[in-house]
């Protein structure tokens, strides 16, 4: 089978300090697909890994078949790979609709030299971009907001903004580092129907961190769990809560 992402024997290390040991992971093409596990388990290790920030210690990752290990950020989203951050990540002194804008950089399809001249292939493309801008705060209610400043913003509606700016890279990967932490229990819904919206309307495939259960058990057909940077369990969510690792993993947590 031929797998949208593959992750074989991923080891990383931070100096001495064993963060991953051998995770072996797959997504298909088209699923939503979940990453949980403790604090501190190394899920977002992993994401940091996939998108580049971090060089694997040992082990291969693969996107359609082609090893990205060695790539910077900017080459996997040039790859169709789009990713939000545990910890909002927003340019808060640039507004809601230059957010959106500037995610597009990779790929203005022009150079220093037609933005300096005010070329008309310049002028085009910026039109090109700032419309599918515009089209994506539609899509996610903020079209009032375009002109705002993201800190300025509750926090609710700044992790819209997140997901409409990792969408502003036109990926077919999304991936979703806890996207429901610091949201509201009526926030957390809305937020459980966008992300079907956006899997069905985009026809992505979407891997996420979460810690609120509501949102992996409800999602993800897929479920990968790690704790203390091993893997411990994998299935569907009814596998996922009947796990004894899994349960031994989260005693006491209550989240199972």
């Amino acid at each position: 089978m031929a797998y949208h992402l593959e992750i074989k024997n991923l080891t990383h290390r931070f100096g001495g300090l064993q963060a991953l040991t051998n995770i072996n992971l797959t997504l298909e093409k088209g699923e939503i697909a979940g990453l949980i596990g403790p604090n501190g388990a190394g899920k977002t290790t992993v994401f940091n890994l996939v998108s580049g920030f971090y060089i694997p210690s040992e082990g291969d990752i693969l996107v359609h078949g082609t090893r990205i290990n060695a790539k910077k950020p900017h080459e996997i989203a040039a790859m169709k790979i789009g990713r939000t951050f545990q910890n909002i990540r927003l340019w808060s002194e640039m507004t809601v609709l230059d957010n959106i804008r500037i995610a597009q950089h990779y790929q203005l399809g022009y150079n220093a030299v037609d933005a300096f001249f005010n070329t008309r292939r310049f002028r085009r493309r910026e039109a090109e971009i700032a419309e599918f801008a515009r089209e994506l705060l539609a899509v996610f209610k903020l079209s009032d907001l375009a002109g705002e400043y993201p800190k300025n913003l509750p926090y609710g509606v700044q992790r819209r903004v997140e997901i409409a700016r990792a969408l502003s890279l036109k990926p077919d990967l999304l991936m979703l580092d806890e996207p429901a932490a610091g949201l509201s229990t009526a926030d957390i819904a809305e937020l459980i129907d966008y992300i079907h919206w956006i899997h069905e309307q985009f026809k992505l495939t979407i891997w996420m961190i979460e810690h609120q259960m509501e949102v992996i058990m409800t999602l993800c057909r897929n479920i990968s769990v790690i704790d203390f940077g091993r893997e411990i369990a994998r299935g569907n969510p009814d596998e996922i809560r009947a796990n004894p690792e899994v349960i031994k993993a989260y005693l006491g947590d209550g989240t199972i």
